[in-house]
């Protein structure tokens, strides 16, 4: 009798996974953002959040958490696909660059699915005395340690650029972090920074009002809505290349079916016509991942960009 309650408790367990995923959600779901109000990540959060609770017929709240203790708290949560995270492409190197964070982010996290990504443009100040990449590089060289760069705060894509960018072009600039994208445009805008390799999204009206100059984009090809800007390819320092993405994230043991369910209905949202439109018109390029194509990524990007800083002498391993 004992083993055939057991065999049925064993049976009724295993209904109960699938069950479990298809009634996803039955309660509020977060979506954590570990970057201020105002930035990317925060207004991609706000249209997922607005589509998925319409999709699914319960509420979606965006929690902004700035900095390593927004995605510590992530890390934290109840695997259960509740609470989800909106992050970028600088976290599957935080704990190379905080290495106290309380968080491993390749173990402790599952993918969901990349949202979009973007160039970064490399961007100076009007009255700065370079005009194109191999200026700015001859201009730091005759200053080390002299010329400073700003970023959305560490582990931020823009961080993680510069620090990319100062290995590759050998030079010295100064990490300034701010707590956010806003507070890190208004450096440049007052020459507190040199450069802020920020997101293209944030460029075209600064440029054309001439607040701003762009050398050149990060990515491998020229941005969509910067044209006539170079890549640093293009600039002749070909081996500097990075495209930041975002992406969605859930704490580490989420079942696969909800993780699943969860890409799915994102992939949806994002063919949206609305949304597609309002993506485009942030400069980003919408893309979609399965759960196992995004971890792939994390943990590829976190080996590969890992080595780079760590030669660079930024953090040590945990």
């Amino acid at each position: 009798m004992n083993l055939r309650i057991a065999c049925a408790a064993v049976a009724l367990a295993a209904m109960a996974q699938p069950a479990s995923a298809q009634q996803y959600p039955s309660q509020q779901v977060r979506i954590v953002v570990p970057f201020s109000a105002g930035s990317n990540t925060d207004a991609q959060a706000r249209i997922l959040a607005d589509k998925l609770s319409q999709m699914w017929k319960q509420q979606v709240i965006v929690e902004n958490r700035p900095g390593i203790a927004g995605t510590a708290s992530v890390a934290k949560s109840p695997a259960d696909g509740y609470t989800l995270m909106l992050t970028s492409s600088g976290h599957p190197v935080a704990n190379v660059i905080s290495p106290a964070a309380p968080f491993d982010p390749v173990k402790d996290f599952a993918g969901v699915t990349q949202v979009s990504v973007v160039s970064a443009s490399f961007m100076v100040p009007p009255e700065l005395p370079a005009n194109n990449l191999k200026e700015f590089i001859a201009l730091a060289q005759k200053s080390p340690g002299k010329m400073n760069f700003g970023s959305a705060g560490t582990a931020s894509t823009s961080y993680l650029a510069g620090e990319i960018f100062k290995q590759v072009a050998k030079v010295n600039l100064v990490h300034v972090p701010y707590k956010g994208a806003p507070e890190a445009m208004n450096s440049i805008l007052r020459n507190d920074t040199q450069v802020y390799f920020a997101s293209t999204t944030y460029s075209p009206d600064l440029v054309t009002s001439k607040k701003i100059k762009v050398l050149a984009v990060s990515s491998a090809k020229r941005a969509p809505n910067f044209p006539d800007v170079p890549t640093a390819a293009e600039s002749g320092l070909p081996e500097y290349v990075y495209d930041s993405w975002f992406g969605v994230m859930a704490p580490a043991g989420t079942p696969p079916a909800i993780l699943n369910k969860v890409a799915a209905d994102i992939a949806a949202v994002l063919k949206l016509p609305d949304v597609k439109k309002a993506i485009d018109n942030q400069g980003l390029v919408a893309t979609t991942q399965t759960p196992a194509e995004f971890d792939k990524l994390i943990a590829s990007e976190a080996a590969r960009y890992g080595k780079i800083l760590r030669e660079a002498g930024v953090g040590t391993a945990k």
